[in-house]
């Protein structure tokens, strides 16, 4: 896999570089009393989320100029590595990440910790001391040739040989009604629950392969309210699969907007 994930260790070799910044996504609480990585900059979930869907660009975006605020106020730079993290297997950090590609942060300087501050604080030391920040610009603009597209495109794409749709739910939310034609991948098969941390590279082709989700064809992810697909996006780009679509927009507004629905199991 390509530096989109990164380790412990890779980590702990820049921490202390000065164009990393590693931010924690978790609650102001756990971060300041159960304790963060040295240096980390807290900017909890909810601070880069709308408060209802459809209030900004699409789904849940905070907007531009919101995400700009966020991302001065945790001294992020354009040219900055960002680290994110978090304490559910990645898939809250994985949704800061995605959100700083779309208003225009370089892919190849974000990266997700594999695992999450639970595995970090198995090896390395923490604190509970309030990290320095230098305010920062950050030119925040939506990004219209990003990887996100709307609810015409992926009605489109349910009639298109070539495009797999993608379910990232849990297998009960997708029996009781999926996109036409989607294959079910539960963004949690692709994370090694015991050890936290996503599962090595050929265990992950073999999972993608079985459900027919080919580097090959475009691939085009949905669940919810887009965070989940956040995390199966980063892994799925870590893999180097060349065309990933993003419905932000996901099955909230499917529905909302009437689109229609299959129910039953997935073959997988």
């Amino acid at each position: 896999m390509n530096d989109r994930i990164v380790d412990v260790e890779w980590l702990a070799e820049r921490l202390d570089a000065p164009n990393v910044v590693v931010v924690d996504v978790r609650d102001a609480w756990e971060y300041e009393g159960i304790g963060h990585v040295h240096g980390a900059v807290n900017v909890p979930f909810d601070t880069f989320r709308a408060e209802e869907h459809g209030a900004a660009e699409a789904g849940m975006l905070p907007g531009a100029d919101a995400f700009a605020a966020i991302a001065e106020a945790a001294g992020i730079d354009p040219d900055d590595d960002v680290v994110a993290y978090d304490d559910t297997h990645g898939v809250f950090a994985a949704r800061f990440l995605v959100t700083a590609e779309l208003y225009g942060h370089d892919p190849a300087r974000l990266h997700l910790l594999s695992g999450d501050y639970s595995v970090w604080n198995r090896s390395q030391p923490t604190t509970t001391d309030e990290s320095d920040v230098t305010s920062s610009t950050y030119p925040a603009a939506f990004r219209t040739d990003g990887p996100l597209i709307d609810r015409e495109t992926m009605a489109a794409a349910v009639d298109d040989p070539h495009a797999t749709i993608v379910d990232t739910r849990e297998a009960w939310e997708y029996e009781e009604g999926h996109i036409p034609g989607a294959v079910r991948l539960d963004w949690r098969e692709l994370v090694d629950t015991d050890a936290r941390t996503v599962r090595p590279e050929a265990e992950l082709r073999e999972l993608l392969a079985s459900r027919g989700i080919d580097p090959d064809d475009r691939v085009v992810l949905y669940c919810n309210t887009a965070r989940r697909i956040s995390h199966t996006y980063t892994v799925l780009r870590a893999l180097d699969y060349p065309e990933i679509a993003f419905y932000e927009g996901s099955l909230t507004e499917w529905e909302r907007e009437g689109g229609r629905l299959e129910t039953g199991e997935s073959d997988d």
